[in-house]
């Protein structure tokens, strides 16, 4: 099942929610119980070998092989796997390279079912939005809306900023409690979630940015963060969140400028957690003007910009008057013209349509009128050249062996 599930992902960025939600719908609150319970009694690697293959099965289904634990000695330790992860660059929207860390195959197997141990165990601080079960960036941009005053600040080299013995520290704490007797698992983790880069110059073993446990053990180091950025926020009557290494306040005034915000400010995030403010993304948006957090319009309620919805309508205009395969040869000279810089690959007009429509709706929400019209649309267009939603549907309602047949008959015929 699961090269099943990732097969349809990576070939099809259609319906990719509702791909997401089947796979959430197969775990409930009685699967969460068990995993935390499995863990609190963990005493040994034997029983992490095993906490981790029942929970890759209920990921991906009971024909998943098991994490073997050989296999958690020989990746957690870099002297005996040194190519844990291959490296490439993305390009930001400034045109300036991402470095990213991508773990090997089998080290991939083992961390995606401990990403997900771990997020059954720990619940985030409230003002943490990134990567955070149910949340997204609109929850993030929601909490700033409508006040005068939206302030911005990037963390630099945010995942180099932990290092093994930091991340180690973590699982110690609660809720993992792993110390004592049980510290040598809690380095195992960390050791497993970690590896040595090179930074500035300097070879450090830290979080790499790729890997599917980082993002949410920086969600549980930065506890204390938010739980201080909160208070600072309060004291100053604005509001709080993060994203990753994006932090928003907002207030109905203009606490920015005041030295003791300021000071106060850099001594939590510098001096006292050890992260570094990035200068070059600091800024402050006054109402005046347009107010965005985490790429999001904030000023009146939560939107997409008015260049997103124009940039649907023109593409279902394409298709409605010249057909898909004109409307297609117009959209890839277009597409690689604006996003060529920072995406790769081969994009078909209704995936991307379909994906942008996705995120429309997860912003204005489905009643709202221009995605309603803009769906209805699309849908009248796309007809046949979605069947992969029939795939969805039929795993849905019917289960994953009848989803695989009518996949496989399609790719045949």
């Amino acid at each position: 099942m699961y090269w099943f599930c990732i097969f349809i992902h990576k070939e099809y960025q259609v319906s990719v929610s509702k791909f997401f939600k089947i796979l959430e719908m197969k775990v409930d609150q009685t699967h969460i119980k068990q995993i935390r319970k499995q863990f609190a009694a963990m005493q040994k690697k034997e029983d992490l070998a095993k906490l981790l293959s029942e929970a890759k099965n209920l990921l991906y289904g009971e024909e998943c092989k098991p994490v073997q634990l050989k296999s958690l000695t020989y990746y957690a330790n870099p002297e005996f796997c040194k190519n844990r992860y291959t490296t490439f660059t993305i390009k930001k929207k400034s045109g300036a390279d991402r470095t990213i860390h991508a773990p090997v195959k089998g080290l991939k197997s083992i961390l995606r079912p401990l990403n997900f141990v771990l997020q059954c165990i720990y619940e985030p601080h409230k003002a943490a939005t990134g990567f955070v079960l149910d949340k997204s960036i609109v929850d993030n941009a929601r909490k700033h809306v409508g006040h005068h005053y939206v302030f911005n600040l990037d963390l630099k080299d945010f995942f180099h900023s932990f290092d093994r013995n930091r991340v180690k520290m973590g699982f110690m704490y609660e809720p993992f409690n792993l110390k004592e007797d049980k510290e040598p698992l809690a380095f195992l983790l960390a050791s497993l979630c970690t590896h040595p880069f090179d930074v500035d110059g300097e070879i450090k073993t830290v979080l790499p940015q790729g890997s599917p446990t980082s993002p949410t053990i920086t969600n549980i180091l930065c506890r204390k963060l938010d739980r201080r950025l909160t208070g600072l926020a309060n004291r100053f009557g604005a509001k709080y969140s993060r994203y990753a290494d994006d932090i928003t306040f907002s207030s109905p005034h203009n606490i920015y400028n005041d030295e003791d915000f300021q000071k106060e400010l850099k001594r939590i995030i510098e001096e006292d957690q050890k992260l570094v403010i990035n200068p070059d993304k600091t800024r402050l948006q006054k109402a005046q003007y347009r107010q965005e957090a985490t790429g999001l319009i904030v000023n009146d309620k939560v939107n997409v910009r008015r260049r997103y919805v124009k940039q649907i309508r023109m593409w279902l205009y394409y298709w409605e008057k010249y057909g898909y395969e004109k409307a297609e040869q117009i959209f890839k000279r277009d597409y690689i013209a604006d996003k060529g810089h920072v995406k790769k690959g081969k994009p078909d007009l209704i995936n991307v349509l379909d994906g942008k429509l996705e995120f429309l709706k997860m912003v204005k929400g489905d009643m709202d009128g221009a995605y309603v019209k803009l769906k209805e649309r699309f849908d009248s267009l796309a007809g046949v050249f979605s069947p992969i939603n029939e795939v969805l549907d039929t795993w849905e309602k019917e289960g994953i062996e009848k989803a695989m047949n009518i996949y496989y008959k399609d790719k045949l015929e």
